[in-house]
């Protein structure tokens, strides 16, 4: 299983498949993505534990356990963890790339845009 430490926290390759990838990502407290688009995939988030905050293009939300986010191709996001435990959602992208290079970084707080 494929499993990469990142700046906010980690992630785990559950499944690789030419039609989709899932994810197991953890989100450490105080942690947050980038806030980037895809090119070549859309993605549906799950939240399994924790909260999470949302901003998709303009609106900003929390997602508590079992709310799903669902992310067009080319749509600005990212999730942040305010609280005090780690946040965990399952992530599934579909389209037709799935590789680390189709992430557009608008703004990073790890510098990395």
């Amino acid at each position: 299983m494929e499993h990469d430490l990142r700046p906010w926290g980690e992630y785990w390759v559950l499944e690789d498949a030419s039609t989709h990838k899932v994810k197991k990502i953890r989100v450490a407290p105080g942690g947050r993505l980038s806030l980037q688009y895809h090119k070549h995939r859309a993605e549906v988030w799950t939240i399994i534990t924790g909260v999470g905050t949302v901003t998709l293009n303009d609106e900003v939300k929390q997602y508590l356990p079992g709310e799903v986010v669902r992310i067009p191709r080319g749509a600005n996001h990212r999730i942040e963890n305010a609280g005090s435990e780690d946040l965990f959602f399952i992530e599934v992208q579909y389209g037709d790339y799935f590789g680390e290079d189709d992430i557009v970084r608008i703004e990073d707080d790890y510098s990395r845009a």
